[in-house]
């Protein structure tokens, strides 16, 4: 299996992570793909131009990191980290939509920052997504408080992990750990996984 990647997106590190969880990633090989180049190789792979796209074992490609990660767990019963039904599932699935949300604000946000000069950066557009991913964040404090979430180390919580790494990578500075301190608790803890460590981004990026 092939995975066009970049080395910041916290979209391929869950890919990553969900691989090594489900002891996949010594069979996926990682090929770097920029994503503003009109030469990338991800052109060629992915129509929308965008990272992580996967290669299968059976040979398609996939370009969508939800959807890649349901393949890779699907490739073993071993392991689950996606309930294949039942309520339990849509709880899981919600959890993965609402920490991808995070990463979507936070990226919008950075895409605003890095390719709009400063002085003709919308401030409304980061109050926006700051507001939504401080809702999620309130959401996932109380999930834990209530004991909702975080009992196992499945897609939700393997995205969320994602998520705020990539606050921490990128706004560090605006320190979501206030106000969230359950939150904060449980990210220390999990932080500690092998799957998080090895997928750590690139400092100074």
């Amino acid at each position: 299996m092939q995975l066009y990647y970049s080395s910041t997106s916290p979209y391929v590190r869950k890919v990553l992570m969900v691989a090594i969880e489900k002891g996949l990633d010594q069979e996926i090989e990682t090929v770097p793909a920029p994503t503003f180049t009109a030469d990338s190789p991800i052109w060629q792979t992915n129509p929308l131009g965008k990272v992580p796209a996967l290669t299968t074992r059976e040979g398609s490609v996939l370009c969508n990191s939800p959807l890649i990660c349901e393949y890779l767990d699907s490739l073993s019963d071993d392991v689950p980290l996606i309930p294949r039904n039942g309520e339990a599932r849509w709880q899981s699935q919600n959890a993965h939509a609402l920490a991808d949300g995070i990463m979507d604000a936070s990226i919008l946000r950075t895409m605003e920052r890095r390719l709009r000069p400063e002085k003709l950066q919308w401030s409304g557009l980061h109050d926006q997504q700051r507001m939504k991913i401080d809702k999620a964040l309130n959401f996932f404090e109380q999930a834990l408080s209530s004991g909702d979430f975080g009992k196992n180390f499945a897609i939700g919580e393997i995205a969320l992990v994602c998520a705020l790494a990539y606050l921490d990578f990128r706004y560090g500075d605006e320190d979501w750990r206030t106000g969230h301190p359950g939150l904060a608790q449980w990210f220390e803890t999990t932080s500690r996984r092998p799957s998080v460590t090895k997928t750590a981004p690139p400092k100074n990026l």
